[in-house]
């Protein structure tokens, strides 16, 4: 989700990495901060695997600040991702709001649609938090914990919601 993160913004415009930061923790939260020390080895990588570079500019005090764009093979390699996303991309929730935030990035709203239909394949597909001992899943109206049928019903309603969203959307795409 990082790499994802890191090529979808710097796609968008060159950013500073304090900036690039910013803009990743805005994008997943509390949920999965971003620390410097996950941050800045990603940057490093992904600078030695081509992707992206950096320029030095004057910085606003005496140091100079380091600019993060980038190169042709980043942006390729973003669209790539976009476009054939892995499957955990698919079934994490914020892994695939990462990937959905960039998705506007791949032009081809065909290929948008098939990406937003996985994910719909994958959310109406029956699952749970908890199983039975029967290995099926546990609906809430079965959940006699009340912590565990909150949950259950809170997931619920929250892939109801995108369900709907991802209906609505891939039908938009479509037309």
């Amino acid at each position: 989700m990082l790499t994802l993160a890191i090529l979808g913004f710097l796609y968008d415009q060159p950013l500073h990495g304090y900036q690039l930061k910013s803009r990743i923790t805005g994008l997943t939260g509390h949920v999965r901060p971003v620390s410097d020390g996950a941050l800045y080895p990603a940057i490093t990588r992904l600078e030695k695997a081509g992707l992206l570079h950096r320029r030095t500019e004057p910085g606003s005090g005496a140091a100079p600040r380091q600019t993060l764009e980038l190169t042709e093979e980043g942006r390729a390699e973003l669209l790539r991702r976009l476009a054939d996303p892995e499957q955990a991309e698919i079934t994490d929730q914020m892994r695939f709001f990462a990937l959905a935030a960039f998705l506007h990035h791949l032009a081809d709203p065909a290929r948008q649609a098939a990406v937003l239909r996985r994910r719909l394949a994958f959310l109406e597909a029956p699952s749970s938090f908890f199983y039975d001992g029967d290995g099926e899943p546990v609906a809430a109206e079965r959940e006699p914990n009340p912590f565990r049928r909150g949950m259950l019903l809170v997931a619920r309603a929250s892939g109801a919601a995108e369900r709907a969203w991802l209906t609505d959307t891939v039908a938009e795409l479509e037309r």
